[in-house]
């Protein structure tokens, strides 16, 4: 038997291998629109299983520092805040005030740093790949959480984000000539889905039908982001590499641009940052140039609640939209104020080499600063608060 001409063999692979990428794209488009459906259920579970008192249940979260712990809190067990922002979309959409959710998703940013931090703890072995990979890893956390401190308190004061958002949200939301509504082909195409679902969780009493419906969608969540996740890493991450080693060394505003694009293809941030941990722990780059890479992951991390928002039809878009933009203004404007101002942006660095100096000498230290940022300290203030 003669075999086949080399050529004919490698074209042949080429075929199968673009097949399998249309079909994972395919896939990547499903589960998207799986997400989108998700959010809708969850905000008609929720209208449905609290009636008009979405207030009065997240009472408990009316202190905006209650808010923040919870977001944080959340994200660190789910370990992505993609699946907790567009969580937080559809409460806001089943009439959870906006108000007490910007704090819950500047909170998100916090939690999702664990991912990269955990990261860094394979580097434990080696005493200066440790030090790198660890100040690497917890110059995201610096970040996000001198980003809370700067725009919290303004935003208890002056509600900065919540206008911003609710501006730029009408833009597109109940207008004229330029609302969404008037040609979303999304909200068409996943309504009926929802209502579907809706009338089957019906068979149960109210408020049950509701947390059903509720629990229903943020598995489907759970289930969409995880293989979206999973499709887009073997489709884009290992682009994603040489994006990173092409775009990191050109300068800051370089790096952050590539961090958001990064970001919105595999969709996730905790999978962009970490991919940076290791390449610092090794000393391919060095800190100040992963910085930058860092901030565009927060900005491209928005997309998912922007999609998310897209579900929801009716009087409760412009709010569901409102937080989503709320999430993206305040990270965009976090990388501005932050990087902008030189003294700002130099203190998560100098929290990171420092932390991360003295973690490399005690290794414990590194654990009990993961348990006790992510878990304990949160932890220990919604018990208190529950107590008060």
């Amino acid at each position: 038997m003669g075999t086949a001409p080399k050529g004919t063999v490698e074209s042949s692979q080429a075929t199968m291998g673009g097949g399998n990428s249309v079909l994972k794209w395919l896939g990547v488009a499903a589960l998207i629109y799986l997400l989108i459906v998700a959010v809708g259920m969850i905000g008609a579970g929720f209208k449905t299983a609290t009636g008009e008192q979405a207030e009065e249940l997240f009472l408990f979260a009316t202190n905006p520092f209650l808010g923040l712990i919870v977001g944080t809190v959340a994200t660190a067990l789910i370990q992505s805040s993609s699946t907790v922002t567009s969580i937080i979309v559809g409460l806001v959409a089943g009439g959870l005030p906006v108000m007490m959710a910007v704090p819950m998703v500047m909170g998100a940013n916090i939690g999702t740093t664990i991912t990269n931090t955990l990261v860094s703890l394979g580097h434990i072995g080696d005493k200066s790949e440790f030090k790198r990979a660890f100040a690497a890893a917890t110059v995201h956390d610096f970040f996000n959480l001198l980003s809370v401190v700067i725009f919290l308190p303004l935003e208890i004061l002056f509600h900065p984000l919540e206008r911003l958002g609710l501006f730029f949200a009408g833009l597109f939301v109940g207008g004229d000539s330029i609302s969404i509504n008037n040609f979303n082909i999304v909200k068409a195409a996943t309504k009926p889905i929802v209502n579907l679902v809706k009338h089957g969780t019906e068979i149960l009493p109210s408020p049950f039908s509701g947390i059903v419906l509720i629990i229903i969608g943020i598995a489907l969540i759970f289930l969409s982001i995880l293989y979206v996740g999973k499709l887009l890493k073997a489709l884009m991450v290992g682009r994603a590499k040489q994006m990173l080693h092409t775009a990191i060394g050109r300068g800051p505003i370089a790096g952050i641009m590539s961090g958001t694009l990064v970001t919105v293809l595999v969709q996730s941030s905790s999978t962009t940052t970490s991919l940076m941990v290791p390449l610092a722990g090794t000393g391919v780059f060095g800190l100040r140039k992963i910085y930058p890479f860092t901030l565009g992951a927060n900005i491209g991390t928005c997309v998912t609640a922007l999609l998310a928002a897209t579900a929801i039809s009716g009087s409760e878009d412009l709010p569901a939209l409102e937080i989503a933009m709320v999430h993206l203004f305040y990270n965009v404007l976090g990388v501005v104020v932050i990087f902008g101002i030189p003294f700002l942006c130099r203190l998560p660095i100098m929290g990171a080499e420092t932390l991360a100096l003295v973690a490399s000498e005690r290794k414990l230290l590194a654990l009990a600063y993961i348990i006790g940022v992510f878990f304990l300290i949160p932890g220990m203030l919604l018990g208190f608060s529950a107590i008060a």
